[in-house]
């Protein structure tokens, strides 16, 4: 059975960058609602599998409303689970050591960084995310997806450590249409620690 991420922090407490309306809407209807149908999905499928692995084998998934409904719905499940981890109230900033030089040594410096992950979350058609990514070597990766997909259903290697969700029921309350100005404000509140915890988490 899937668990939903549980917040350690309060539905207001990611003001002003993020609003608290938005985060009760989003975690206790949208995130409540993948993991349900999610559960639902594995268990009609009978399938034993952690997340990553689901994600990793849908071709494995013979039929089409099942492995369509598992990616959909998982891929909101992990997702969102990622994206809740990521993030708190005292947040933002540069991430500094070891992990703070690799972002550097990949993408420039971090204002680089910065301007690459905003620009594919803002281009990104529709609903989908733009991520941070990194496969077992070690190496970073940018890139986006649409809908609840994500890097692990592109068997490339790659395992999402931080994800920006520009679906509009992440943002629209607050920033309506302008999806940069909630791009721009996120970066107040990612957390670093557990984005570099993730990518110890991939590497080890």
């Amino acid at each position: 059975m899937f668990t939903q991420y549980k917040l350690p922090y309060s539905y207001d407490d990611l003001e002003p960058y993020i609003d608290a309306l938005t985060m009760e809407t989003h975690y206790s209807k949208h995130h409540a609602v993948y993991t349900k149908n999610l559960n639902e999905a594995v268990q009609k499928a009978g399938i034993n599998k952690d997340i990553e692995g689901l994600l990793s084998s849908l071709n494995s998934i013979s039929d089409e409303g099942l492995r369509k409904m598992i990616r959909n719905n998982g891929g909101g499940f992990y997702n969102h689970n990622l994206y809740f981890s990521t993030i708190r109230p005292d947040g933002g900033g540069e991430p500094g050591g070891s992990f703070g030089k690799l972002l550097d040594d990949t993408f420039g410096d971090f204002s680089s960084f910065r301007d690459q992950l905003s620009a594919l979350a803002v281009g990104q058609f529709g609903s989908g995310w733009a991520w941070l990514s990194a496969n077992r070597e070690g190496a970073l990766k940018l890139s986006s997806s649409p809908n609840q997909d994500n890097p692990l259903m592109d068997g490339a290697g790659y395992v999402p450590i931080l994800g920006i969700d520009v679906w509009e029921h992440a943002y629209y309350l607050k920033y309506k249409n302008v999806r940069a100005d909630y791009v721009d404000a996120f970066y107040h509140v990612i957390n670093w620690e557990a984005v570099e915890d993730n990518y110890k988490r991939v590497t080890e």
